[in-house]
């Protein structure tokens, strides 16, 4: 009974800050105090507070032995030091990937068809020797007479389709 009383007071009281709202012209949150007002009265006809008093107290049980139960806090140990062994395995895999070809670069290399990145940055002034970079594979003819290859050669029908669509 006491549940009724609390649900109506509740929607009764939602109800009116809705009509106060709808009063000063404010329909969009009058709509929006309205739709939070039926809520109490909505779960209390469906039945659904036990199901919450239910919820809630197993959830307080749950919080009340993660605090005083050494068997709980074990098992978040474990899961602390599995995931730092899942993050530390995958860190030393980057680690030997780029130790093992000595200059930075990944094992794998290049992708087929692309030319190979230097490690010099764009504004040194450094140039890669003609050598270290390997000529795109394509129906393209290499870079017109003064132009450099910026190994994007196969981005070029994307920039088409770009360029096409104003982008």
């Amino acid at each position: 009974m006491l549940t009724a009383a609390v649900s109506l007071v509740l929607t009764a009281g939602g109800v009116a800050v809705a009509g106060l709202r709808a009063y000063r012209r404010r329909y969009l949150s009058a709509t929006r105090w309205f739709a939070v007002a039926l809520l109490p009265v909505g779960l209390y006809l469906t039945g659904l507070f036990p199901v919450a008093r239910t919820i809630g107290s197993e959830f307080a049980d749950w919080a009340t032995k993660l605090v005083f139960d050494p068997r709980v806090w074990t098992g978040i140990v474990l899961l602390a030091v599995s995931a730092a062994l899942l993050l530390a395995t995958r860190w030393v895999g980057r680690r030997r990937a780029v130790d093992a070809t000595g200059d930075g670069r990944a094992v794998t290399g290049p992708a087929p068809g692309r030319a190979a990145v230097t490690g010099a940055p764009a504004g040194s002034g450094a140039a890669a020797p003609k050598s270290a970079a390997p000529k795109a594979a394509g129906p393209k003819s290499g870079p017109k007479a003064g132009q450099q290859d910026d190994g994007l050669g196969d981005f070029s029908d994307i920039e088409e389709i770009l360029r096409r669509r104003g982008i």
